[in-house]
């Protein structure tokens, strides 16, 4: 049974940075895609960011690009989201995703979730 377990959110002022971590168990990891998703009340989930696991290509949405990085650590078999020059509109609950084959920007794709991490971002 695959699971998911988000870590280091929290409540920062804007410009700050914050990493969160998701500890994956029950993935055949060489064959696995992660994502980091968001969501805010009433809007629709959001793509964040994908990377394959143990690979080096990474893709980003546009509002991340340059300020987020998604990264890996096999060893650990967790995956991380290092968010800088945090701002208010990032204020969301992130949540990590898993799914077999190729990485994907669509949250339809991936069959396991984690139970979501809160960032607060104040002015």
């Amino acid at each position: 049974q695959v699971q998911l377990v988000e870590s280091g959110g929290g409540s920062v002022q804007a410009g700050a940075s914050l990493r969160l971590s998701c500890a994956a168990s029950g993935v055949t990891f060489s064959s696995a895609a992660m994502g980091w998703f968001r969501q805010t009340p009433g809007k629709e989930r959001e793509f964040v960011a994908t990377i394959p696991w143990g690979g080096m290509s990474t893709y980003y949405a546009d509002f991340a690009k340059g300020r987020f990085t998604i990264s890996g650590d096999n060893a650990k078999n967790t995956v991380y989201l290092q968010m800088n020059s945090l701002k208010p509109e990032d204020t969301a609950v992130y949540y990590c995703a898993a799914k077999y084959g190729k990485t994907s920007r669509r949250g339809e794709d991936y069959a396991a979730w984690g139970q979501g991490a809160q960032v607060i971002v104040s002015s």
